[in-house]
């Protein structure tokens, strides 16, 4: 905000913006705490033998074993597979189910058609398939990405092509009075109304994605994160399993915060 801008503000304005600040501090600060005291309680639980540390490992054991393989380099290579393979199949994913929403609201005739067999695909689960589609595809990062693929592809186009639907028809009318093509109406009303509905899938598809690729590298792959907490269960080493788990959780974390981002600029620019 501008200096400017700022001395047009009359003071309850100034002070309502405070207290919206201190709130968003208050909160963050709590969240920071309660993972600080949720990680005390794990640590001095396995110390003081009030859980099996076999079971769950603890903490400091789980740091400890984080910088060595951090020193030794072998995390990272780890980490690098499984964020490749996600984003490869978080976009194609994402993309290709909005391709396919456009084409379903494009040909009437084409959404009815597949709009049954979208409806079985969405109702089984789609880490039952990981098995055939590796089949199918081949072992390696090919069957894995498809794999991710083909978990996130169907929510989104059923979430996207719902939007389409939903938009205000009288809008449409008014485009077609003054001659709009098909193609017009959907670049000037139907995917500009729909940017919060394609941010969502975006948001949901990062959680998808990412059980995909876990799924697909529990089956086949000899590296990545999936990688890491099958042989950490087979092995008995629940610290490296814990471990996994922690840094899933904070790569999911980050590209989730990234959409957010997006979101936030996209809308922003709307404005």
């Amino acid at each position: 905000m501008s200096k400017d801008s700022d001395k047009k503000l009359s003071k309850e304005h100034k002070n309502f913006i405070k207290r919206i600040k201190r709130r968003k501090r208050a909160v963050h600060l709590s969240q920071i705490c309660l993972l600080v005291v949720l990680i005390l309680i794990w640590e001095i639980a396995a110390r003081l033998n009030w859980i099996d540390t076999f079971l769950t490992s603890y903490p400091s054991d789980v740091y400890n074993l984080f910088i060595k393989l951090v020193k030794s380099g072998s995390i990272f290579e780890h980490i690098g597979i499984s964020v490749m393979e996600t984003i490869v199949g978080f976009i194609s994913g994402t993309l290709l189910g909005i391709l396919i929403a456009i084409l379903l609201w494009w040909s009437d005739f084409v959404s009815k058609v597949l709009n049954p067999y979208l409806v079985v695909l969405n109702s089984l689960p789609k880490t039952a398939l990981a098995p055939i589609i590796i089949l199918w595809v081949g072992a390696g990062y090919t069957g894995i990405i498809v794999t991710a693929i083909s978990v996130s592809i169907v929510i989104t186009i059923m979430n996207v092509y719902s939007g389409f639907q939903s938009v205000d028809q009288d809008k449409i009318k008014m485009l077609k009075t003054f001659g709009a093509t098909k193609f017009q109406v959907l670049k000037k009303v139907i995917i500009p109304s729909n940017v919060p509905v394609m941010i969502n899938s975006l948001k949901i598809n990062i959680g998808l994605s990412w059980v995909g690729v876990i799924v697909g590298e529990f089956l086949v792959s000899k590296a990545g994160i999936g990688y890491l907490i099958v042989y950490g269960g087979q092995v008995f080493k629940l610290d490296l399993v814990m471990m996994s788990v922690i840094i899933l959780a904070i790569l999911a974390a980050v590209m989730y915060q990234g959409v957010a981002l997006l979101e936030r600029k996209i809308m922003n620019w709307k404005k």
